[in-house]
């Protein structure tokens, strides 16, 4: 549904975006639909009239003054900055115990056995894409295509802060206790949300 406010005329539909779709969210927002959004939310950061950019999964939501920017022109900014190679943030190195409870089923369900998973896990080296869930809560791509299985099929009621886990293409740590449904390989003492640190999250998109 496409919303706008009482009294304005609703926006008009964005141009067409090769490899995105372009979507009214609002009278000061658009929705991109695409399957890499961090090529592109860090640029639409910096671009004239951007309020806020909250990326996604595979989607980047651009809120914007239209005193000083349009859809076209996020549209253009969009396309301009879609092929450029996304700059690296500041390294973070997390240390890991891999004692967690559905260690042994990944690796059963993996075909690798405990060794192969911890190394293949703690072999990677992890972008964060986007925060959410609860505050703190980092979702990290990068993760060995072996280690991608399904949440499980009836989440816990409680994970431990710590918690470190896979589910899907993405892996990621509990900064507290909270209900979820991730396999668990371990956990770290790091200090994932902390509200007199700035940021507060320990890991940024």
């Amino acid at each position: 549904m496409n919303a706008s406010r009482p009294g304005r005329d609703p926006l008009p539909e964005p141009a067409p975006v090769p490899g995105m779709r372009l979507l009214p969210y609002g009278d000061r927002a658009v929705l991109l639909e695409l399957d890499d959004p961090l090529s592109v939310a860090p640029a639409l950061r910096g671009a004239p009239g951007v309020v806020e950019v909250v990326p996604g999964a595979r989607t980047v939501l651009v809120r914007f003054d239209p005193a000083s920017t349009t859809p076209d022109a996020l549209a253009a900014a969009a396309r301009g900055t879609s092929r450029r190679r996304v700059r690296g943030g500041a390294l973070v190195e997390i240390p890991i115990r891999y004692d967690g409870a559905d260690l042994d089923a990944v690796a059963a369900e993996s075909g690798l056995d405990r060794a192969e998973v911890v190394a293949r896990h703690c072999g990677g080296e992890y972008r964060v894409a986007f925060c959410g869930f609860s505050p703190g809560f980092a979702y990290l791509t990068g993760l060995d295509p072996a280690l991608q299985l399904p949440r499980l099929a009836e989440p816990r009621t409680r994970v431990p802060a710590g918690a470190v886990g896979v589910a899907g293409e993405f892996t990621g740590i509990y900064p507290r206790p909270s209900p979820g449904g991730w396999r668990l390989l371990g956990h770290t003492d790091a200090p994932l949300w902390r509200a007199e640190r700035d940021p507060p999250a320990l890991l940024v998109p």
